[in-house]
């Protein structure tokens, strides 16, 4: 299995960059135009905050830019909500986040089982309105649970937003990241579950729940530069993606895609630790 790994796309309502920042329209077209040559993708996975204003156009133009690419490799894309995302509006556009879920979670969020060559696709829904941070609730874990309780013939991914782990010398990531892993780490535990996919810290960050391995891809619109001073935080420009291949005697494997840009490593933007404190305080 070779999954193609997408995150925080941050698409909003109309093309071009807000003030200083980064067209991420722009951003991701230039990642898709590197990844041109991939060949023997078996699924993309796009781990959330595909909108920034979550608005429907934004939704709409995700699908038609990674749709698009996706249908030149004739391998089917699975969608995550993240924080920046709204339920109704990803919803309109992209139903279940799945192109023919065999099984959806029966309340609001979006969450839904696929099955690609063998192996079993999960998405879970982590969002928490009007928050930064994530949480998997009950409801989805004992939704989770049951999935799972039946093996998949080669294996389960479990796709989501927040990672379940983090930097020590990072406080955004600890203050933002999942808030129940170990909720999520003891439905996993012994399970057939292989990897899990995610987003949201906008950097590439490898680590272990319940021994499963866990996987954060950095993002496309920028990747956050951790050479800064403690308390601090800088976003850079720089799109990338991750190829995650599972199955053979050394999978799985991680492997990170960093799109040619010109203008990489430009400062986006830069926190200093007073505004990183106010940042913490408002949303954590």
């Amino acid at each position: 299995m070779r999954i193609l790994h997408l995150s925080d796309t941050h698409i909003g309502r109309v093309d071009g960059p807000e003030g200083g920042r980064v067209d991420a329209a722009d951003s991701l077209r230039f990642l898709l135009g590197e990844l041109r040559h991939q060949r023997d993708v078996d699924a993309v996975v796009v781990t959330g905050d595909l909108a920034d204003d979550g608005s429907v156009e934004a939704y709409t133009t995700v699908r038609k830019l990674i749709g698009g690419f996706a249908r030149s490799l004739d391998a089917p894309v699975f969608y995550t909500t993240g924080n920046h995302d709204e339920r109704s509006a990803f919803t309109k556009v992209l139903g279940s986040g799945h192109p023919d879920a065999v099984l959806g979670f029966p309340g609001p969020e979006r969450a839904a089982v696929s099955t690609v060559g063998g192996w079993r696709f999960v998405t879970l829904d982590s969002l928490v309105p009007g928050q930064v941070y994530g949480r998997i609730g009950a409801e989805q874990l004992d939704w989770l649970r049951e999935v799972l309780s039946t093996p998949a013939e080669r294996g389960t991914v479990v796709a989501f937003h927040h990672p379940p782990i983090s930097l020590d010398v990072s406080v955004t990531q600890r203050v933002f990241g999942l808030r129940d892993p170990d909720g999520l780490a003891e439905v996993i535990r012994g399970s057939d579950v292989r990897v899990l996919l995610t987003g949201h810290f906008h950097l590439q960050l490898f680590g272990l729940l319940a021994a499963v391995p866990v996987w954060v891809t950095p993002g496309v619109v920028n990747r956050i530069d951790l050479t800064t001073a403690p308390g601090t935080e800088r976003a850079v420009r720089g799109a990338s993606a991750s190829v995650v291949e599972l199955g053979g005697a050394a999978g799985p494997m991680f492997h990170t895609l960093h799109a040619r840009d010109p203008r990489a490593h430009e400062t986006v933007y830069e926190l200093d630790e007073a505004r990183t404190r106010e940042l913490i305080a408002r949303h954590g």
